[in-house]
């Protein structure tokens, strides 16, 4: 499986029944994918790795290369191999598991609630940024749980 580049007219398409889970790269979203790769496994699904990006976010030096500026198809591509490295060992866990990874451009919460069209779950990560901070920062967990299309699992952090 491939990812798709943002603005794609199925960039939200999965394998029907998927669990899709959100990562960026933080102690927190392993954690959700972890969990994802055990449910995916027993359930018999397929699992959805999908990070959002943006310019600011994108991994350093693929913004600009050789004087020019890399297209959003670059910078996806980039992003998604990123992912794939940083997964690399939590999936090869599951040799049964189909993994499949995915680079969206636009804001965590939007771009996975996007991709929860069709899936069987969505699996998020919690900070644990409640109270005070939760709302000044805003939570993608909360926003996954408002918006999404299908159910969706918070795993909180460890401890």
């Amino acid at each position: 499986m491939s990812s798709i580049a943002a603005g794609a007219p199925d960039e939200a398409a999965l394998a029907p029944g998927s669990i899709v889970v959100g990562h960026d790269g933080s102690a927190q979203s392993d954690r959700a994918l972890a969990v994802a790769l055990d449910l995916a496994q027993a359930l018999s699904v397929p699992v959805v790795i999908v990070r959002a990006w943006s310019i600011e976010t994108a991994p350093h030096g693929t913004i600009f290369h050789d004087g020019y500026a890399a297209s959003f198809a670059e910078i996806t591509a980039a992003v998604r191999e990123r992912l794939r490295a940083e997964t690399a060992d939590l999936v090869a866990r599951y040799p049964g598991c189909r993994v499949d990874v995915r680079g969206v451009l636009g804001q965590p919460s939007e771009v996975l609630a996007g991709a929860s069209a069709g899936a069987r779950m969505l699996v998020v990560g919690s900070r644990g940024l409640g109270g005070f901070a939760g709302l000044l920062l805003g939570s993608v967990s909360e926003q996954c749980i408002r918006h999404a299309r299908c159910p969706v699992l918070v795993v909180p952090m460890a401890g």
